[in-house]
């Protein structure tokens, strides 16, 4: 087995275990972790597609870059509109 194929498995592995957890879960913080999970998966997959190739394919790196940095932002604003949601179901004392 090629390193480029185990880690395409444990990239699928990973996507499988986010996906789990995000149709399992309830609590907010959980399913947007089991979703950067999946993210993670994904571009563990990228990366070893690319390495495939001698030199890498610059154009998965270049989308495995600007998708860690989507991947943070939209994680920022999961995270604050989790926030807002769980301050407006509970009341203030």
């Amino acid at each position: 087995m090629s390193s480029s194929l185990f880690w395409m498995i444990i990239g699928a592995a990973l996507w499988l275990l986010g996906l789990h957890g995000l149709l399992t879960l309830r609590q907010a913080l959980r399913r947007i972790i089991a979703f950067n999970l999946m993210g993670s998966g994904v571009f563990l997959v990228m990366i070893a597609l690319a390495a495939r190739q001698q030199p890498s394919d610059p154009l998965l790196v270049a989308l495995v870059v600007t998708g860690l940095v989507v991947a943070v932002s939209a994680t920022a604003l999961a995270l604050r509109l989790a926030a807002v949601a769980h301050d407006t179901q509970e009341p203030r004392q």
